[in-house]
């Protein structure tokens, strides 16, 4: 349920964040102001964090910028690619689990990506920056644009030539998924982010992440509150609504910022 009353947030035992363009701004490291932020939450609650990107994107944009003592990361865990692996602090960061997909099924899912930008006769844009399909283990993710644009152009650049790109393409991405769908039945596909679909195993999305931090953390989802930026008809947040969990969606970091000082008061 969307929660609009801040005093109904103080029960809760755990929070649970969306990582890109909810803690951090889209492709960027989180700034400073949020590090000391989610450091002092974590002497009051538990926090989880979930995003599709893989535990380097998780490295690059959260923990290289947290610099919380030692005694606070026991509150703290870290749920990479749309929760298909989970990582927790135990003398450093510790792989608990990977939910893998086979070589089999990595093989048909790139054959697919391929036949499908056939059968539609796609033209890539001049310019691409880094693999155009990822393998994420648990994830096979195609960007349209490539997967360093951010990296090589830096942010502001890169993130204009992704939205551009999502303005230009939207429509083209979302038959290029559904086309996908015919060809992948047995497995989860999410025309995610800007430029990118994501394939996983079937029920992978963040509704299965909620389920299994509760399986993991022993909190259950009516004791959690959810934020994210995409908590909509389509947006990569969305699946947590049919779980019951109490969410609260923002804009950007900036509200986030704010949820956060409400729970600190």
């Amino acid at each position: 349920m969307e929660i609009s009353n801040l005093k109904k947030l103080k029960p809760k035992k755990l929070i649970v964040f969306d990582l890109d363009g909810t803690l951090a701004a889209t492709k960027a490291k989180m700034d400073r102001e949020m590090s000391k932020l989610v450091e002092r939450l974590l002497t009051v609650k538990k926090v989880a964090i979930i995003g599709g990107g893989k535990y380097g994107i998780f490295q690059h944009q959260f923990l290289n910028e947290f610099q919380a003592p030692k005694q606070l990361l026991h509150h703290l865990f870290l749920f990479p690619v749309t929760s298909t692996t989970f990582y927790r602090f135990n003398h450093g960061w510790k792989k608990v689990y990977a939910l893998d997909l086979s070589a089999k099924e990595k093989t048909k899912i790139k054959k697919a990506f391929a036949r499908v930008l056939k059968q539609i006769n796609y033209q890539p844009p001049k310019k691409i920056y880094g693999k155009i399909i990822e393998d994420r283990g648990s994830q096979i993710t195609w960007s349209a644009v490539g997967q360093d644009v951010v990296e090589i152009l830096g942010r502001q650049k890169g993130v204009a030539v992704k939205e551009k790109w999502k303005k230009d393409n939207t429509p083209l991405k979302l038959k290029i998924a559904k086309l996908l769908g015919k060809y992948l039945p047995e497995f989860e596909i999410h025309a995610a982010g800007y430029t990118s679909i994501d394939i996983t195993k079937k029920g992978i999305d963040k509704a299965y992440g909620l389920r299994q931090i509760e399986k993991h953390l022993h909190v259950k989802i009516k004791d959690m509150l959810f934020i994210g930026d995409a908590i909509f008809p389509g947006g990569n947040d969305y699946a947590v609504v049919k779980t019951g969990v109490d969410y609260m969606a923002v804009k950007g970091p900036q509200e986030t910022k704010k949820i956060i000082r409400s729970l600190l008061k």
